[in-house]
């Protein structure tokens, strides 16, 4: 049955990632998270400052292991985001995410991409699938 608050059903957990510019990290973990999760979480990203454009070295990474993100857009941080998420990942945003009471919080400590080559936003990808999978693990156990 739907949860009338955030119109999803109540048995499936919302994830939020957040970073400056919702231009690298927080795109490339919400993609991540989709794509594992298949429907069984919610995923949404944002920025405290977001971008006009998602980075395009993040974009080729991304398609590499072929996630599309060439219909993403940079979104702001809204509370209602915030308030709709039952798990808030930041990434380098700082104290500019706002805080509730009664949310879970995670800060993942991860190099910003922008900027770097290719060849270093791989690696940065990948830590951020290794956190994602562990992520989803937790939030949807696997069925006996």
């Amino acid at each position: 049955m739907p949860d009338a608050s955030t119109s999803r059903p109540a048995d499936v957990p919302e994830v939020l990632f957040v970073c400056v510019h919702n231009a690298g990290r927080s795109q490339m973990a919400a993609a991540l998270l989709d794509h594992h999760a298949a429907g069984r979480v919610r995923v949404r990203s944002a920025g405290s400052a977001p971008a006009d454009t998602i980075n395009p070295a993040v974009v080729a990474v991304m398609n590499e292991i072929g996630l599309d993100l060439t219909r993403a857009f940079p979104k702001p941080l809204t509370d209602d985001a915030v308030r709709a998420a039952d798990v808030v990942i930041t990434m380098g945003c700082g104290d500019a995410c706002p805080f509730y009471p009664g949310k879970r919080y995670l800060d993942w400590r991860l190099p910003d991409p922008a900027g770097l080559p290719i060849e270093s936003v791989r690696p940065i990808r990948d830590a951020i699938d290794t956190r994602v999978r562990e992520l989803l693990a937790e939030l949807v156990p696997a069925l006996p």
